[in-house]
């Protein structure tokens, strides 16, 4: 990997601040379905002489590397901490928290009734970049979801008296099982200015990938340690599905394996179908009788899966060789976290279980 560079720009006026700025201990990283962080320290010296560079609500700043923008976002403090100063930053979604819809119905736009959720994010977005140096230029991909919010009886609705934060309402749209998902990330476009980008992704982010891979004694440099936990065990689903009291669908998948009988219940209040429930209820059952997984690793630079080359939410297979275990299967990206300072050529990425996440069209109920 080449020299990280950190630089700063004005968030209005898209003027650059500083194109080189000597952050150290720098930790940084994106997220699913969150903005994400940037960490670092700078010397009391160099921020006295230019204290104007590093103004929350003012300045916008990027992580690079290789010529390729890793990570940029809203710095929101600069707090003294022992001999230094402590910068955090997080990303572009971070911004919605310090914005509420003072109009009611993000200003007309709402209320909405078995609104499809990525169309009320993108809303929310055109809602707050319209008004007053609110336009931070982020752009919202047009993805669409078979999802719904609001109904006839109960619209989905944003009263202004309510002054409802534009952060929270894209969590509550991106919060549910079934829900569209999200990450935020950041490129140069063709002509040298930022692109700054909510991916949205349905039925989920990322994609099943077979041109990269994780192997211990490849590109994972930390022997992880597998986990067998019983407590996500169980070889007995019971899946509640829509109604109410006795009309509740319902259905029981059970297999016997040699040992305890362990249950977990599974409710989809969204699905009509028995039969779509007892397959939701059997995908559960068979996910929850494999044991073992890997919530993280750290794999450095490699042609294998270059830095980089992942993007938030995708499939990775993994393989661990170890002293405690051999272990393999597909993991899920769910988070990732830089330390040019301490490993310029690392990462280190927190995975999922890929079976713990539902694949490919959504099932009509």
């Amino acid at each position: 990997m080449g020299r990280w560079r950190y630089w700063v720009q004005h968030a209005l006026t898209g003027a650059v601040l500083h194109s080189a700025l000597p952050l150290t201990d720098v930790q940084f990283g994106r997220e699913l379905n969150g903005p994400g962080s940037l960490s670092g320290t700078l010397a009391p010296r160099w921020l006295a002489a230019r204290s104007e560079i590093l103004i929350p609500s003012v300045a916008l700043i990027y992580a690079e590397a290789d010529g390729f923008i890793r990570w940029g976002g809203l710095v929101w403090s600069v707090e003294a901490e022992d001999r230094e100063f402590r910068v955090e930053a997080a990303g572009w979604s971070s911004y919605l928290t310090k914005r509420h819809d003072h109009h009611g119905e993000l200003r007309g736009r709402g209320p909405y009734v078995n609104q499809d959720p990525c169309k009320v994010i993108r809303d929310v977005w055109a809602y707050a970049q319209e008004q007053s140096d609110g336009n931070l230029g982020v752009v919202v991909d047009s993805t669409t979801s078979s999802a719904k919010v609001g109904t006839t009886a109960e619209p989905l609705h944003s009263y202004w008296y309510e002054t409802p934060n534009l952060g929270d309402m894209v969590d509550d749209l991106t919060g549910e099982d079934g829900a569209p998902q999200y990450t935020n990330d950041t490129s140069y476009l063709a002509n040298g200015t930022v692109k700054r980008r909510i991916a949205l992704g349905y039925p989920r982010l990322g994609a099943r990938r077979t041109d990269i891979s994780f192997s211990t004694g490849v590109n994972i440099v930390s022997p992880p340690k597998p986990v067998y936990d019983g407590d996500s065990f169980a070889s007995t689903v019971i899946a509640t599905g829509s109604g109410e009291g006795t009309a509740t669908r319902f259905c029981v998948d059970s297999v016997r394996d040699g040992g305890l009988r362990m249950e977990s219940v599974l409710q989809l209040p969204t699905v009509n179908g028995t039969d779509v429930l007892g397959r939701r209820a059997a995908a559960e059952r068979r996910r929850r009788m494999v044991m073992g997984d890997v919530d993280s690793i750290t794999v450095r630079d490699h042609p294998n899966a270059p830095l980089g080359s992942w993007q938030i939410g995708d499939d990775v297979f993994v393989t661990v060789h170890n002293h405690w275990a051999d272990w393999s299967g597909w993991c899920r990206v769910t988070a990732e976290s830089y330390r040019p300072s301490e490993a310029p050529d690392q990462a280190t990425l927190t995975l999922a279980r890929a079976d713990s996440f539902h694949y490919g069209a959504p099932e009509v109920a």
